[in-house]
């Protein structure tokens, strides 16, 4: 007997890998379609069943994780409509983009090539942020440690008063021409290389707009929302979204999903930062060593690139879980300890 037309094994695969996907997804507020699309094509399931049940997964979790953070006011959902204008645009110049490539020959080259440059670039940045904010809060302990978590890039981009300007949910002013510009920007590579985005959306609110981190998180889920909720709606008008993958997913995300949007309430977010890098650095190879596979015809790299993808999600997800915990504990034992200030 096969429950939803999966073995049992794959069923558990599913549901346990869905469960490490869904803790990022509320963690790191990245949609999980870069982890779980390439799981399934590596897995032998067809290009656009893989995509439309990885959309229809994004959608799932999306809403769950964005429900976790819209209880502690962490979404922006004016900024997060007023960028999906811009993303939906966006896509389809993407798309217009992939077909242009198709014609010569050459998508294939080049979406792959720049997906592992991308995931490695924003990774790169993530950690080398990280370890800066770290010197700069061992060099300065002085400091009162209390400024507002705005990158100096997204504070100078502020510093440009283009009208329209728009009242974001933290008070402060962003011209809708940067929203439109990132929104538009997104939604380009998001329909270049055809993946839900979160790993360049949430980045680009917190660099780009100025939005505190936390809150760039709960927007980005916002944002995979809607965007997840289109896509699975139009993949599954073609019949190409696998049920049964999908239900193994969102059984474990349902949990995982909460769980990481809790721990950001707990976890400092440096770790959030530096960790979120390392991910994309992970999934950058692991996505490298799928496009050799295909190029060298070396089966061994696509197990390799599968293993990497869910070793990895693995790790993480136990780091995630002994930070929260020693966090937990530390204001169990001292009870004048805030997390992130409220609650």
């Amino acid at each position: 007997m096969e429950p939803l037309g999966l073995s049992l094994g794959l069923l558990a695969l599913f549901v346990a890998f869905g469960f490490m996907v869904g803790v990022f997804f509320g963690f790191f507020g990245m949609g999980g379609s870069f982890l779980v699309t390439p799981a399934l094509l590596i897995l032998g399931y067809p290009a656009p069943v893989a995509i439309g049940s990885s959309m229809a997964f994004v959608f799932g979790t999306a809403v769950i994780a964005t429900m976790k953070h819209h209880d502690v006011g962490e979404v922006d959902y004016k900024l997060g409509a007023l960028m999906f204008v811009g993303i939906a645009l966006g896509i389809e110049a993407g798309k217009v983009l992939v077909y242009g490539l198709e014609a010569i020959g050459r998508a294939e080259l080049v979406v792959g090539t720049a997906y592992v440059l991308l995931l490695a670039a924003i990774g790169g940045l993530f950690v080398r942020s990280a370890l800066r904010t770290g010197s700069e809060v061992t060099d300065d302990s002085s400091g009162d440690g209390n400024e507002e978590e705005i990158p100096e890039i997204a504070t100078k981009i502020k510093s440009y008063n283009l009208p329209p300007m728009v009242t974001l949910a933290d008070g402060s002013k962003a011209s809708m021409w940067t929203i439109s510009g990132v929104g538009g920007g997104v939604g380009v590579v998001s329909g270049f290389l055809g993946v839900g985005g979160g790993f360049i959306r949430m980045p680009a609110i917190y660099y780009l707009v100025g939005v505190p981190l936390a809150a760039a998180v709960g927007t980005s889920l916002f944002g995979a929302l809607m965007s997840g909720a289109v896509g699975a709606f139009t993949y599954g008008l073609d019949g190409v979204v696998d049920l049964g993958v999908v239900t193994g997913l969102l059984a474990g995300s349902a949990l995982g999903a909460r769980i990481g949007s809790a721990a950001t309430a707990y976890v400092d977010e440096d770790d959030v930062t530096i960790y979120f890098g390392v991910m994309l650095l992970l999934a950058s190879f692991a996505v490298a060593l799928g496009e050799f596979a295909t190029w060298l015809e070396m089966p061994i790299l696509d197990t390799m690139s599968f293993v990497l993808l869910v070793g990895s999600s693995a790790f993480v997800t136990v780091v995630i879980f002994y930070y929260g915990a020693q966090a937990v504990r530390t204001n169990d034992i001292d009870p004048t300890a805030t997390a992130r200030g409220d609650d």
